[in-house]
């Protein structure tokens, strides 16, 4: 399998490069990886770049968007950070590689078990993850069962699960409403912005 071209990223539509991943995840979870080599592929991207996705997803060793969606060297941007959130520096890597270099989707990528809504959940803090598990806080408050405190914390996987994914929903909320590039962009067809959940059990990409 050949990497990216110029002329193929052209020719995929946001649906299209949707239908790529989940058929990514598909062949990951069948255990049935497309054949590439890679050092050809380093070779033939040597003089440029066509990636036709960019994911956010979390830092959790498990959950590598480039082996989950059975993606190859210059297939996909790929922006890592604990609990999947975003800030400025994240939102204008999001801007490059949508308006500059060509990617039809943006994909935020949730995953079951996640530390850091676990430690949203339980209130953790640590330097400076504090800050970061603050901007998961508003998806752990967004889902209101169960309502006794008790259970409200990391021990109901059930409970971090929910906000895992309420999580990913405001996140792209949050890509909406604090980048008028990327908004633009998907209302007029350019991109899509979507969300997915990784399933750490079975390697199952659920996308929302």
């Amino acid at each position: 399998m050949i990497t990216q071209t110029k002329e193929s990223q052209a020719a995929l539509d946001p649906n299209g490069a949707i239908t790529l991943l989940k058929e990514g995840n598909e062949r990951f979870v069948d255990n049935k990886k497309a054949d590439r080599d890679l050092l050809d592929q380093v070779k033939q991207t040597t003089s440029g770049q066509y990636p036709f996705a960019t994911i956010l997803s979390c830092i959790d060793s498990r959950v590598s968007a480039e082996l989950v969606f059975d993606q190859g060297v210059g297939d996909i941007f790929s922006a890592r950070v604990a609990g999947n959130i975003v800030n400025e520096d994240i939102l204008g890597s999001m801007e490059f590689a949508c308006k500059l270099a060509g990617t039809k989707v943006v994909v935020v990528l949730g995953h079951t078990s996640c530390g850091a809504v676990k430690g949203a959940c339980d209130d953790a803090k640590l330097g400076n993850l504090t800050i970061l598990l603050h901007k998961i806080k508003a998806a752990v408050r967004a889902v209101s069962e169960p309502s006794d405190v008790e259970n409200r914390n990391s021990k109901n996987i059930e409970f971090v699960n929910h906000v895992a994914e309420k999580n990913v929903r405001l996140t792209i909320e949050d890509i909406r409403s604090l980048s008028p590039v990327l908004n633009d962009m998907e209302e007029n067809g350019e991109i899509a912005i979507v969300g997915a959940m990784y399933d750490i059990a079975d390697g199952k990409v659920h996308f929302m």
